[in-house]
């Protein structure tokens, strides 16, 4: 990872990679969804109410997924002192923050006609609340430095420690009584029928590629106005 290190380096991968994400991603959401809804039957026992799935999902595994960068780029900046680590987690931070609001919204408007409830303080949605408010937190942080393209070892150990929520989110069906429903995809099988499964996989990996793209933007920009703010302060002491 360290030959990634020079900012110059990164720039010259990171810009030819951003728009074929972002198109790609783009148009496999696309496909996804449209299959969700006109082509795969309803579910005989949640009719159409199902198909939220297809956004619901993607936006669970992207939340806990952005906490996992956050957590690994914070380790490189405390142990190997990567330079861009501190980039990285900030840029993972904010559309981490997103995915996770909208799984907890379509969560909700999912749980309404299914459960009889918009919300329930069960174990998952609980647990996914948190990490939540784990992000705004880790970005009031992040923004309470004065380095921006790093972040204070105390965000970082943070972003790590946070980490033992992710497990929490996991499991927490299976440890304790739940409204929500256990894993309904494993290693082996899956719960869902396979005419409403494989467009989830088209919108999984859609929105996974557009939250790479929306990574890669934001590092991006945050080096380019790290860039101007050491040019600026160059031109104030000449």
């Amino acid at each position: 990872m360290h030959r990634f290190a020079n900012p110059a380096r990164f720039l010259r991968i990171a810009r030819p990679l951003t728009l074929p994400l972002l198109l790609i991603g783009a148009l496999l959401i696309a496909a996804g969804c449209y299959a969700g809804l006109f082509v795969t039957p309803p579910d005989y026992q949640q009719g159409d109410t199902v198909r939220i799935m297809y956004i619901h999902v993607p936006a669970a595994w992207l939340g806990m997924a952005g906490w996992s960068g956050i957590a690994i780029a914070s380790l490189m900046q405390l142990v190997w002192k990567h330079p861009l680590s501190g980039v990285a987690a900030r840029a993972v931070a904010l559309p981490g923050a997103l995915f996770t609001a909208i799984c907890l919204a379509t969560g909700s408007i999912w749980g309404r006609p299914t459960w009889g409830t918009w919300w329930q303080w069960d174990g998952r949605m609980t647990s996914m609340l948190v990490l939540l408010f784990m992000y705004i937190a880790y970005i009031a942080l992040a923004d309470a430095g004065e380095e921006r393209t790093s972040v204070s070892p105390a965000t970082a150990i943070f972003g790590i420690v946070g980490a033992i929520n992710l497990p929490i989110i996991k499991f927490s069906v299976t440890w304790w009584n739940s409204l929500h429903q256990p894993p309904s995809i494993g290693l082996r099988s899956s719960a869902i029928a396979p005419e409403l499964l494989w467009p989830l996989g088209l919108t999984t990996l859609g929105f996974s590629l557009l939250f790479g793209a929306i990574v890669l933007m934001r590092m991006r920009a945050i080096l380019g106005q790290a860039k101007r703010e050491a040019r600026l302060e160059r031109m104030a002491r000449a």
